[in-house]
């Protein structure tokens, strides 16, 4: 079996050794990470760790909790960096509303400016969404236009209901780590409910880890396995046709990692 994890962040911060890292990843069959920016200096990190590491692709991008030292002029550094072989989406871009100091209309410009950006370069996007599911909705309706490539909410955490919705408008949606554990029902529903077609597998290393990891950091993707079967269980179909079928969900979503 062959297994991707479609949103990780491995740049550097808590992992010493990804020569040692990226080998465990081959030995349990991870072929495929995508790495994510959340910054300017984050998405040069990244792009520095998929060139040396095959299989290792990356995200280029601003994370709405990461905008206390964005200033005008870095969307085209990050546009100068998303043109890079190995850049298989903008992201990880959103809307996050769980701090009591968020400066939601920053957020939402510099969300669409990331989706215009997106559609510039011909690109899918990878979307954080947190307490905001109302905002992020209607962003995405009226910016439909922008989303031709593609578009994943990353860690979906809202309801199935607007799940089915947002599967409608052409999403893909991943879960990691906290979906195994049993209190998860959001997640273990939204997984159940929606077309195994629209289903990838992430970690969100190094955080989420898995139930037979609970408590570990940092996580890392060789938790995809189990993430994997997980999913399994709840469609009720084999390991093994699960990982092929988000094999192809993720090639279909992120034409970059045909290269």
């Amino acid at each position: 079996m062959r297994f991707i994890d479609v949103h990780c962040h491995l740049d550097g911060r808590y992992f010493e050794n990804s020569d040692e890292l990226f080998a465990r990843l081959r030995a349990c069959g991870v072929e495929k990470v995508i790495t994510c920016g959340v910054d300017l200096p984050t998405s040069i990190a990244v792009r520095d760790i998929a060139e040396k590491y095959e299989g290792c692709y990356f995200t280029a991008g601003y994370h709405p909790t990461e905008l206390k030292d964005y200033k005008d002029g870095d969307l085209k550094k990050i546009a100068e960096i998303a043109m890079h072989p190995k850049c298989v989406a903008i992201g990880e871009i959103g809307l996050d509303y769980h701090y009591p100091d968020t400066n939601k209309p920053l957020q939402k410009e510099i969300f669409k400016s990331q989706l215009a950006l997106a559609d510039k370069l011909n690109l899918p996007v990878q979307i954080h969404s947190r307490n905001s599911a109302e905002d992020m909705y209607e962003i995405l309706k009226e910016s439909a236009g922008l989303l031709k490539n593609g578009f994943l909410l990353h860690c979906y955490s809202h309801s199935v209901d607007l799940a089915v919705e947002l599967e409608k408008r052409g999403a893909y949606f991943s879960f990691g780590g906290t979906s195994t554990y049993s209190g998860s029902k959001k997640a273990r529903r939204a997984i159940a409910t929606l077309s195994l077609a629209r289903l990838l597998t992430e970690t969100d290393s190094p955080y989420m880890p898995p139930v037979s990891r609970a408590g570990e950091f940092p996580n890392t993707p060789e938790s995809i396995p189990e993430i994997a079967q997980n999913f399994a269980l709840l469609k009720g179909i084999s390991t093994e046709q699960t990982a092929e079928a988000i094999w192809s969900n993720a090639h279909m979503l992120f034409k970059k990692l045909n290269n």
